[in-house]
Parts: C-alpha cells; sequence; structure tokens
C-alpha cells in the first residue's frame, strides 16, 4: 500500500461543528460549521456558517478572510451543505479566538462588531479516524482524511442567549459517535 495519497491536497485546518435539535432525530434548531484554515488556495482564516433560532432561521457568515470564505463556498463547504454555496450571503468581519482542552471542553469564540458567539463541545468521547476518497460515493467530488472526537454535549450561544437543543449520540460504522463533533487535522484532497 503507497504512504503517500496520490491526491491533491485543497485544504488543512479544523472543521468543529455543532448540530443541536430539540428531539432525537428532529429538524436542527442549531447548524453550526466552523472552521480553522491553515492551508487553502483562499489562504489561511477562521470561518462560521450559521443558521440557528438566534439567527431567525437566517443563514449568517463570520470570517477573517473573505477570500478563503468565498472559495470554501464553492468548494467543500458548499458540497457538505448547499445552503452555504450561495455567494451572494454577505460576510461579516469577525475576530477569533479559542481556549479548552479536549479533555475537558473545547470553547471557539468570535467577536463580530457588537456580536459575541461561543461555541463549546464537551463530554468528549473517543476520536475516530476517518479517511474518504473523491468521488467515493460518485457525488461526492471531495475526499478528507481526518480525526473526529465526537462531543456529547455542545453549547452555542449568541449574546449570551443560549440555542436550544441538543447533540445526540450517534454512531458511525459501530462506533459512539455524535450529532456535534471536532474535527482537527484535517486534509481535503480532490482527484489529480
Amino acid at each position: 500500500m503507497a504512504t503517500v495519497d496520490p491526491n491533491a491536497v485543497i485544504l488543512t485546518g479544523e472543521n468543529p461543528f455543532i448540530r443541536l435539535s430539540v428531539t432525537d432525530g428532529g429538524p436542527n434548531t442549531t447548524d453550526a460549521s466552523f472552521w480553522r484554515i491553515t492551508f487553502s488556495p483562499g489562504g489561511p482564516g477562521h470561518v462560521l456558517y450559521l443558521k440557528s433560532e438566534l439567527t431567525d432561521g437566517q443563514l449568517r457568515i463570520y470570517s477573517d478572510n473573505i477570500a478563503m470564505t468565498r472559495w470554501l463556498q464553492s468548494t467543500v463547504q458548499g458540497m457538505l451543505n448547499a445552503e452555504t454555496a450561495d455567494l451572494s450571503i454577505p460576510v461579516t468581519e469577525a475576530m477569533f479566538s479559542k481556549r479548552g482542552d479536549t479533555r475537558d471542553y473545547w470553547t471557539e469564540h468570535l467577536q463580530a462588531g457588537p456580536d459575541e458567539i461561543s461555541l463549546t463541545w464537551y463530554d468528549i468521547g473517543e476520536p475516530l479516524l476517518v479517511h474518504t476518497q473523491p468521488n467515493d460515493p460518485p457525488e461526492r467530488r471531495y475526499g478528507v482524511c481526518t480525526i473526529l472526537m465526537p462531543a456529547l454535549g455542545a453549547r452555542l450561544t449568541v449574546n449570551g442567549r443560549h440555542a436550544s437543543g441538543q447533540a445526540w449520540p450517534r454512531e458511525r460504522e459501530g462506533r459512539p459517535f455524535s450529532t456535534c463533533a471536532l474535527a482537527f487535522s484535517e486534509s481535503w484532497t480532490e482527484a489529480r
């Protein structure tokens, strides 16, 4: 088996996410996709794609690198969630910070003008190493190699208001997983 993946690496970074719902299997009350990118054609940076009852059900985008954000929308993020591929959605400038330790909790914080948003993951489980190839399945253009750490607890706040709903336990190929997870050491690829 070859040790070098033959595909082109198009981005590296982290992509923790939060999907909250009031009932198990019910509609998401919050869908948050956070990215900390270290390498991409649009450069490094941070972005949060957020749709929640705290945003009145509207998709909001916060970033410190608009070029990277738009590139991500037109590629990987747009593939993962077609709603986020709309390049006409305004991007709000934000400053980002993080704190915590995956042994206890992890918090991503952003300040966008007067708005403060915090995303916290806790009750973090055992990591899973996931590796997929581009075009497998055919409608999934990009491949990924990532370490996913399921979080059985997650909280999102906007200006001190807590999003409703909760994380729900899941399984992924027989391993404990969740509707919320930290995704570290993430590398996305496309076929050469």
